[in-house]
């Protein structure tokens, strides 16, 4: 289980983006699936409150659910991105079907640049097509929020101590992993502030 992605696979994959390049401690919060009624309002309170912006990748099917909520994302300052209609694993997906899919979803917010693959998942073929339009957003960091046998203290250590100049870290904006990031997110927020980071949703 790695929690920051190893080197030898983000080589293989140079046109992805797993980490940022910056002369200073800034680094990336991004928050994938929702919008979720029961999530998302919660996020955006913390992020207002500790006055900071994050990435959110959306799922088209859940905007077209909860407009009002992408739109309160939007509203507050944040970034909105692409991150499927339909959450389709790029493995088991022929490469029309995943390409279509992603549409979908850009249909939904049209002057958007960025996608990240659900689960992390694509195949080079779809690479080829989808660096064309998008930057293909990974991560460096996954903190594992996602997992039901892990805990809040687990995944505040993995974020804290594996966040570094560049970092792009993953959250999730879902019923699955709110029981895990309720307790940490605001104190992970404070310690990397504390440590000297800066918070970009410059891509």
């Amino acid at each position: 289980m790695f929690v920051t992605t190893p080197k030898f696979i983000q080589a293989l994959f140079p046109s992805l983006i797993w980490r940022k390049e910056t002369q200073d401690k800034r680094i990336w919060l991004t928050f994938d699936d929702g919008p979720s009624p029961n999530v998302t309002p919660w996020i955006l309170s913390v992020l207002k409150k500790e006055k900071i912006k994050a990435t959110f990748f959306l799922v088209g099917q859940q905007i077209e659910k909860f407009p009002e909520l992408a739109g309160a994302i939007i509203k507050d300052g944040h970034t909105i991105a692409n991150h499927s209609y339909s959450h389709k694993n790029g493995w088991l997906t022929n490469k029309e079907k995943y390409l279509e899919d992603i549409e979908s979803c850009q249909a939904l917010m049209p002057n958007n640049k960025l996608f990240r693959p659900p689960y992390g998942k694509i195949t080079k073929g779809q690479i080829s097509v989808l660096k064309e339009k998008y930057k293909i957003i990974l991560w460096d960091v996954l903190s594992y929020d996602f997992k039901q046998n892990t805990s809040p203290k687990i995944v505040q250590e993995n974020i804290i101590k594996n966040t570094t100049a560049g970092s792009i870290i993953v959250l999730h904006n879902n019923k699955a992993s709110f029981k895990n990031i309720y307790p940490i997110l605001a104190k992970v927020i404070q310690q990397l502030k504390k440590e000297g980071y800066v918070f970009s949703t410059t891509w």
